[in-house]
């Protein structure tokens, strides 16, 4: 299973009912990238360039040890208020419904998505890292 299938099927339990995990899988790589296809290492970067808070959060996810906590009000902070409510429309959710799910949903994919602190797999391997570290410098 690959990362985004993992991402898709987390959501959809996240979701609960009877809800189009074609449209959640498009939806997601909308919000998790657009046009280039999902990347949970920018989700990551969206986190960890934030700083305080929400930085410590995204490390307590990468790392081995328990995950913290997301709110739905810190994740439309981190990743944008009309991001989430694009994404709610197109999986057919309320706003508020889509940002508690994701809110619970990340924390949980990102650690399953990394070992040891890193999601160098998840990205890509050094090639994927390369394209992440130009993000943090831009």
């Amino acid at each position: 299973m690959d990362i985004k299938e993992l991402a898709t099927q987390v959501l959809m339990q996240k979701l609960g009912g009877n809800r189009d995990s074609s449209a959640a899988a498009s939806a997601l790589d909308d919000l998790v990238g657009g046009s280039k296809g999902f990347d949970l290492g920018d989700i990551v970067a969206k986190f960890t360039g934030s700083g305080g808070d929400l930085a410590q959060k995204a490390q307590s996810w990468l790392g081995d040890g328990s995950n913290e906590s997301l709110s739905p009000a810190q994740l439309q902070e981190a990743i944008g208020s009309d991001k989430i409510e694009a994404f709610a429309a197109r999986v057919g959710v309320s706003k508020e419904e889509a940002s508690s799910s994701l809110a619970q949903a990340l924390p949980e994919l990102i650690d399953k998505s990394s070992r040891g602190g890193s999601l160098l797999d998840s990205i890509g391997g050094t090639k994927g890292l390369a394209g992440l570290a130009s993000r943090f410098l831009k």
